[in-house]
């Protein structure tokens, strides 16, 4: 490739139908390399829609039903919508954000709070509990449905 580019820029020839010659074979060439190029990884997906989903509500909510010290739900309520009592609960939960580092609450590069880790459990023990679909509680917990998966596969390798 250098080497044609050395030719097409030599000053000492002087005819002008080489230099058009080489201008073409220098064209298909990097066309040819154009074709056979990689695709990009990563970064942002164009045409991708974003939702913005309020994540600081979905733990309000989920926090003032369940595990505020005055909840909305009381013991009763939570032990038939979590399958288990609230001790047990919140004593997986405490292994499971000590065994896996994705549980903890982090910063994202923007700044902004992830999921909290009761959500991500509470997404992964409704799914096993109920077998819901993880889009079924997107509009409850504000989490999507790819977050709620792996949230799923990762508390089942912490418990296992």
């Amino acid at each position: 490739m250098n080497s044609l580019l050395d030719l097409f820029f030599d000053d000492e020839s002087d005819e002008s139908d080489d230099d058009f010659e080489m201008a073409a074979v220098l064209i298909a060439e990097m066309e040819e390399m154009e074709r056979n190029k990689q695709p990009k990884r990563g970064g942002s997906v164009q045409a991708r829609e974003v939702v913005h989903r309020n994540k600081q509500q979905g733990h309000d909510k989920l926090f003032e039903d369940y595990f505020a010290d005055n909840p909305v739900s009381g013991p009763v309520t939570f032990r038939r919508r979590f399958r288990m009592s609230k001790a047990l609960f919140l004593r997986i939960a405490a292994a499971v954000k000590a065994h896996c580092s994705y549980f903890q609450q982090k910063r994202n590069a923007a700044g902004d709070l992830g999921h909290s880790s009761l959500k991500k459990i509470t997404a992964a023990l409704r799914m096993l509990a109920y077998g819901v679909p993880a889009d079924s509680l997107d509009d409850w917990l504000h989490i999507a449905e790819s977050t709620i998966i792996l949230s799923l596969k990762k508390f089942v390798k912490a418990v296992i």
